[in-house]
C-alpha cells in the first residue's frame, strides 16, 4: 500500500497469459473493493509486447492507466497485469500528484512481487513421408526437441517445440527436406 495525502493506493500485479484472466483478476478486486473509488490497471502480453491496455477508470486522462504502463514497461515485463485501487482521502492530489502516486505503487507491487522469467518458444506441428522419418528425426534429435502427438504411418505427424530464437534456423533446416511441412501452432 502507497498512502499520499490520505488517500490509500492498493497495488496487485499478477502475472496472466490471456485477456480472460485479466478480466477475472479484476472482476475479483472490484468485488473485493467494491467501496474504493477507482480501480486503475495497465496489462502487456504476448513476447513482442504487441497488446497492451491502459485504463484511468475515471481518473483524469493519462494520469494512472500510463503510470503504471510505464513501469511494466521500465521493468520489460510482459504477460502482467498491474492494478492500483485507489481509496480517495479526502485532499485532491492534482494530475502530477495522481501520476506520481499510481507510478510509485505500480513499481512497490513489482519490487516487492516476484518476477518470473520463463523461455518463449514456437510450437509447431509436422507433416511428412515415412520417407524422411529418419532425417526428422535426426533434426529433431541434434537439437534435443521433445516429440509428442506422434502418429507414423505411411505419412506421419508430430508435434514439438523449440525455443523463439533458435525457430529460425530450424525452420531453415525443415525447408531442406523434401515433402516435410511445418506449421506453427502457437507462440508461447
Amino acid at each position: 500500500m502507497y498512502k499520499v495525502k490520505g488517500s490509500k493506493h492498493f497495488a496487485f500485479a499478477y502475472p496472466v497469459q490471456s485477456e480472460e484472466q485479466i478480466k477475472e483478476h479484476l472482476d475479483e478486486l472490484r468485488k473485493e473493493h467494491y467501496a474504493a473509488r477507482h480501480h486503475c490497471y495497465a496489462w502487456r502480453l504476448g513476447a513482442d509486447h504487441s497488446r497492451y491496455r491502459a485504463n484511468d477508470d475515471g481518473e483524469p486522462n493519462n494520469s494512472a492507466g500510463k503510470p503504471i504502463l510505464g513501469q511494466i514497461q521500465s521493468f520489460e515485463l510482459t504477460n502482467v497485469l498491474i492494478v492500483v485501487i485507489r481509496y480517495f482521502g479526502g485532499t485532491k492530489l492534482g494530475v502530477g500528484g495522481l501520476i506520481d502516486a499510481y507510478r510509485t505503487a505500480a513499481r512497490m507491487a513489482i519490487e516487492q512481487g516476484k518476477i518470473i522469467e520463463s523461455v518463449v518458444e514456437n510450437y509447431y506441428a509436422l507433416h511428412f513421408p515415412y520417407s524422411q522419418m529418419s532425417n526428422v528425426m535426426s533434426l529433431l534429435k541434434d537439437r534435443d526437441l521433445p516429440q509428442y502427438d506422434q502418429e507414423f504411418d505411411l505419412t506421419c505427424d508430430l508435434n514439438t517445440n523449440i525455443r523463439l530464437s533458435e525457430s529460425e534456423a530450424f525452420e531453415e533446416a525443415i525447408e531442406n527436406l523434401e515433402g516435410v511441412k511445418l506449421k506453427l501452432r502457437f507462440t508461447a
